[in-house]
């Protein structure tokens, strides 16, 4: 039986119907309706943040948060995954790349704060919480007010986590989640943003109906990013049970790292940092044991996938780079394991046995 890498969350059928049958009965499909209006509520109550914004993807979640914010050029991170590079692109955003920390695979600010030495022409840093990871929030933060620079977090991998006693979502002028099907939370397509400023999610929700402003009169040229009554239906579904749903795969999450802490090198996690068990990487830094455990692997009807590979430095070769010799390096290292709401202690005890007896 083949144990698939990711396993999206199937919503509870009974209760989508019932969400289904409210879309049906008021006939409000979409255009910010009733079921918009409550996952938007219980988002931010689950999440602990105020001004977020329902958008039909992620990565419109990033374009619209850069058109927010106005930013014209960004200093990014070559180690995610390639929408978060490829949202600025698209935009015509002039991008350049700054290395990562070689323990937690975030953007390193002290790296930041070089190219910013070197180069102050940027308007905004765009950072990713790596597989879950918080960056240093902290660090970023202090670099950003020195060089008066806009931040935006790519908190795909992210939801539900808390830095202290606060959500990740709540630093940086603006954060972004995905939620698609393979994510912890998911309305099969969707995403949000949450801004810092009550202003900016204003703005932000007029770009989304196509600059539409509240007089119906036109603004600023916007876009269509809305989030439909459908997929509301779902997210309600799910986050229904969400905290159970976190909870297990964060427990998943601490027993693989538990199995594999003397087998592998694993990312060095945020202190402060709540786990939410979105990804299981391990860094295998020998290209030989790496494709020995792949292989072995899928010998076992075992998925895995080499996330993030190339590093995006190297895949936008025309951009600007800081040099980012740490994210290539991971880029070729980083395996991820099977890691889903349904995989069990059983599945994981087998994975971890096999890469013991492959790196033995």
């Amino acid at each position: 039986m083949t144990i698939a890498l990711n396993k999206p969350v199937a919503p509870n059928l009974a209760k989508l119907i019932q969400y289904l049958e409210q879309v049906h009965d008021s006939g409000w499909y979409t255009n910010f309706g009733p079921l918009h209006q409550q996952l938007t509520e219980r988002l931010e109550r689950f999440l602990g943040v105020e001004n977020l914004l329902l958008v039909s993807n992620g990565t419109l979640a990033i374009q619209v948060a850069c058109k927010v914010l106005n930013v014209q050029s960004a200093l990014t991170t070559p180690f995610t995954f390639v929408a978060t590079t490829s949202a600025l692109l698209w935009q015509g955003i002039n991008t350049a790349f700054c290395d990562i920390d070689n323990d937690s695979y975030n953007l390193c600010p002290k790296h930041v704060d070089q190219a910013l030495q070197l180069d102050n022409s940027y308007d905004a840093i765009v950072a990713t919480h790596v597989y879950g990871n918080p960056c240093d929030v902290a660090a970023i933060q202090n670099v950003a007010e020195r060089y008066n620079k806009k931040i935006i977090y790519d908190a795909a991998h992210a939801f539900g986590v808390k830095v202290g006693d606060k959500s990740v979502l709540s630093f940086g002028d603006a954060s972004t989640l995905s939620f698609h099907a393979t994510k912890v939370f998911h309305t099969v397509e969707g995403g949000a943003i949450v801004f810092k400023h009550k202003a900016d999610f204003e703005k932000a929700k007029q770009l989304i109906n196509f600059g539409i402003q509240m007089d119906g009169s036109l603004g600023e040229p916007g876009i269509n990013a809305k989030l439909n009554e459908y997929q509301c239906a779902v997210g309600l579904t799910l986050l229904d049970e969400i905290e159970s749903i976190i909870e297990n795969r964060a427990n998943l999450f601490q027993q693989y790292r538990a199995a594999l802490e003397n087998i592998v090198e694993l990312p060095v996690w945020h202190p402060l940092a709540s786990y939410n068990g979105a990804y299981m990487p391990v860094c295998i830094r020998d290209n030989a044991k790496l494709l020995k455990v792949i292989n072995a692997l899928n010998v076992n009807e075992i998925q895995s996938r080499r996330y993030f590979t190339p590093s995006l430095d190297v895949a936008y070769s025309e951009q600007k780079s800081f040099g980012c010799n740490n994210s290539q390096k991971l880029a070729t290292s980083i395996l991820c394991l099977p890691l889903h709401n349904y995989i069990s202690e059983s599945d994981i005890k087998m994975l971890a046995n096999i890469i013991y007896e492959e790196l033995k």
